[in-house]
């Protein structure tokens, strides 16, 4: 992958001056919160992080996922895992869902007072019989522990990500519950083989969302992106650490090269 990757690029870059609305997508809000400098050099210096390799295998979940919800969608019934969890809903039909869950279009909403088009793709939509609109995403890992909760400091992003999508939905008009659902797949490593299939334990995890502090976050990030000079790293970013310690080499070996020449 590094052979064709170029870390710099023009598109979608934001410029202060112009008048047009600019798409800030839910990965690049969380890319805010985890690391100001990393967001500011990607969205308006263009130059991104390193890419991560794709995960083919999740996606084949997800699509998977999605027929077989589809077909509840479409019979107007109840999965069974709704059955199991005592979770009264069914997945709704909805003119938007195809490109709701587009990833290049996704919920959109744009943002008044900062000019983002802000959008994000949902997996799933269910609904509740009071007629409130339940947002779903959908997991996929192989852990050797069941997992029963999003308990870890790793799966905070999972939240936020959750917490976007029903503040998009609620911007467009819709009413949507603040309890949301995390359909996880845990792919199982204790079969005597293989036999070309891979088996999931699948657990239905509730999340009740608070999305107050996404405005302020957007805010935040507007004014960020306003600003001429480059911002401090997260605290915890391992990108800027990374670069911070390389130039640490490499800096004093350029005055020492430039030294003995």
């Amino acid at each position: 992958m590094s052979q064709y990757y170029s870390p710099k690029r023009k598109n979608n870059l934001y410029d202060p001056s112009s008048v047009n609305p600019f798409k800030l997508s839910r990965s690049k809000i969380d890319l805010f919160i985890e690391c100001p400098r990393c967001f500011y050099l990607d969205r308006r210096m263009g130059v991104g992080r390193p890419p991560g390799f794709p995960f083919s295998l999740n996606s084949a979940v997800d699509k998977l996922l999605k027929q077989e919800f589809d077909i509840h969608r479409t019979n107007d019934t109840r999965h069974p895992l709704m059955e199991k969890y005592g979770v009264d809903a069914k997945p709704v039909p909805h003119e938007e869902l195809e490109n709701w869950r587009n990833n290049f279009h996704g919920v959109q909403y744009l943002h008044p007072p900062t000019n983002f088009l802000v959008f994000g793709a949902i997996d799933d939509l269910w609904q509740n019989p009071a007629g409130e609109y339940i947002v779903v995403d959908y997991k996929s890992t192989s852990k050797s522990e069941e997992i029963k909760a999003l308990d870890k400091e790793w799966q905070d992003g999972y939240k936020r990500q959750m917490e976007i999508y029903q503040w998009l939905l609620r911007r467009n008009g819709y009413s949507v519950s603040s309890t949301g659902y995390f359909v996880y797949c845990n792919g199982k490593t204790d079969k005597k083989a293989f036999d070309g299939k891979l088996e999931f334990d699948i657990t239905l995890i509730a999340h009740k969302g608070d999305d107050s502090w996404v405005e302020e976050a957007i805010l935040a990030a507007h004014q960020c992106l306003q600003n001429d000079a480059i911002p401090e790293p997260g605290p915890a970013c391992d990108y800027c650490a990374y670069t911070s310690a390389v130039n640490e080499i490499e800096i004093p070996s350029k005055i020492k090269v430039k030294a003995i020449i």
